[in-house]
């Protein structure tokens, strides 16, 4: 929803620019037609940038105490419980990046950074403390058939007593959706090490979007009629997926939660491309656009210009996101 930084090739004849247009059309349907049903897959190290960098040598570390946690599905939690806003308190008094409740935090916070003290606002101490709570709920439910990861985010959400009592993760509406959008949004924050499937709506999103190529800027602008039909980076982004049936957050730096991170090598066509003023923090995130093939995104990329392809290969390149239908579900309303 940030203005974009202006690194810009242009595309000098009509003539090319019509036949760049007419192969990259080609291929988005060639590549999005018949990729779909790859092989995914991933390691759960976090993916780049996906964690702020201060807090992310924490999560890796803390990640990383049972069996049943890993870094990744930390993450999706911390992300989940705060957006990582280590300020954050909630109308229910959950406090800090964790969101511990004072109750709990009275008799599960730990001094993590080993200073003396056991403070809920310290990242230091609440995210190993949110990490150590969830290893102990496993240990309590690990006689429980199942997944054990499964088990835990369940015990987190519902108690340990109702996992044992039902065997598993409880029939209970709000604990089965806490448990599939933490590990949904898991995926987002890990590293894939095999290529990831390519989004069934690829395609369609990237129609959309060519629809509006030529469109004037607009800040803030969603495409309304009010408007003039017009849009800001992460509007059209939106707008795109909205077009075949995928709610994606309005913000660019949310939107990069949507789903999991293929590599620069493994983009596809209708994958998300980010750009940051900072490397290494995705909530840094200033641009978004659509991927469309050979290099190139369509994008609406600042005031005074007009929805049009440009390069991705641009020193604020920060990486790309494969939204899935799962993943924006799992999104956060607020974050």
């Amino acid at each position: 929803m940030t203005v974009r930084k202006a690194w810009v090739v242009g595309i000098a004849a009509a003539g090319a620019c019509v036949s760049f247009v007419m192969l990259l059309v080609i291929g988005v349907y060639v590549i999005a037609g018949n990729l779909v049903g790859g092989v995914g897959g991933g390691a759960r190290s976090l993916a780049k940038g996906a964690v702020p960098a201060a807090y992310q040598a924490l999560v890796q570390q803390w990640g990383n105490l049972c069996p049943a946690l890993n870094p990744a599905l930390l993450a999706a939690q911390l992300y989940q419980e705060s957006g990582f806003n280590p300020k954050a308190r909630s109308p229910a008094k959950a406090l800090g990046i964790a969101q511990f409740i004072p109750g709990t935090w009275a008799t599960h916070g730990i001094d993590g950074d080993g200073d003396g003290d056991r403070d809920v606002w310290d990242p230091k101490d609440a995210i190993p403390s949110a990490a150590s709570y969830d290893c102990e709920l496993a240990r309590y439910v690990r006689e429980v058939p199942g997944n054990a990861t499964h088990n835990m985010l369940a015990a987190y959400n519902a108690g340990a007593y109702a996992v044992i009592r039902y065997g598993g993760v409880p029939p209970y509406r709000e604990t089965q959706d806490y448990v599939r959008t933490i590990t949904t949004l898991e995926k987002s924050f890990a590293a894939p090490v095999h290529r990831v499937d390519p989004s069934r709506q690829a395609a369609g999103a990237i129609y959309f979007a060519q629809k509006k190529l030529g469109t004037p800027y607009l800040w803030g602008g969603d495409g309304t009629p009010e408007q003039g039909g017009r849009f800001d980076c992460s509007g059209l982004t939106k707008a795109a997926y909205a077009s075949v049936g995928i709610t994606l957050p309005r913000v660019a730096n949310d939107q990069y939660n949507a789903g999991p991170h293929p590599g620069r090598s493994e983009l596809l066509p209708g994958d998300l491309v980010f750009f940051s003023d900072d490397l290494g923090d995705s909530r840094a995130i200033h641009h978004v656009g659509i991927y469309v093939g050979g290099g190139y995104m369509i994008d609406a990329p600042r005031t005074g210009a007009v929805i049009r392809f440009d390069p991705v290969d641009t020193p604020d390149y920060f990486g790309a996101t494969r939204v899935t239908a799962d993943g924006a579900k799992a999104l956060p309303t607020t974050v």
